[in-house]
């Protein structure tokens, strides 16, 4: 389920559409928690279903570290990419946005770490990286992780609008990782390795 204070918008003829904030959002907010709504596909059901249905899944979902396409039922499928994203997923099924943002600017996630079955050249940001790779959370994930790592520990300082769908096990997990108790795990633990599976 993507953040409450979100609203889906036309960006351009380009891009299409994409999700907003309609409220600030401070760096350190769960921006999209997967739910019970969320569908999962497996490998073996996303080749038996025919090219329309492939297409919407090839176009809306993203694989988790089993392989599986996972669809978002809400406007959480619409979060666009960038080579700066403002928000990351993290390795426990929720994404964070890891620097503040603002009414009215996107949120975006770096479509590198969604196990892209095909490489795809984004739009230019004027960064170094051009082409997002179905590899790419092999080489970027220990830059990802430091980005999560500074701002984990204000999930538990800001008011979540999506804590109720994170379980009370998960929530004190996160209590113990921003106390120094357990290790942040590395958002390397959602790579697929399709050969390896």
């Amino acid at each position: 389920m993507i953040h409450p204070k979100t609203e889906l918008k036309h960006i351009s003829q380009e891009i299409g559409y994409g999700v907003v904030a309609t409220e600030f959002i401070p760096a350190g907010t769960i921006t999209w928690v997967l739910d019970k709504l969320d569908r999962t596909f497996s490998p073996a059901q996303y080749q038996s279903m025919d090219k329309i249905y492939k297409e919407i899944l090839d176009t809306y979902t993203y694989r988790n570290n089993k392989g599986d396409f996972v669809l978002c039922w809400d406007n959480g499928r619409f979060v666009n990419h960038s080579f700066n994203a403002n928000c990351l997923t993290t390795a426990y099924d929720f994404e964070i946005a890891i620097r503040d943002i603002y009414p009215g600017e996107q949120l975006t996630d770096d479509y590198g770490y969604l196990n892209i079955t095909e490489p795809f050249s984004a739009a230019d940001e004027g960064t170094e990286r051009k082409i997002v790779y179905p590899d790419d959370l092999l080489k970027f994930h220990k830059e990802w992780d430091e980005k999560i790592k500074h701002v984990f520990h204000k999930i538990i300082e800001h008011q979540q609008p999506l804590k109720g769908l994170i379980v009370d096990e998960l929530w004190g997990k996160i209590n113990r990782i921003v106390k120094g108790q357990e290790p942040l795990e590395s958002i390397l633990n959602n790579y697929y390795a399709e050969e390896l599976k």
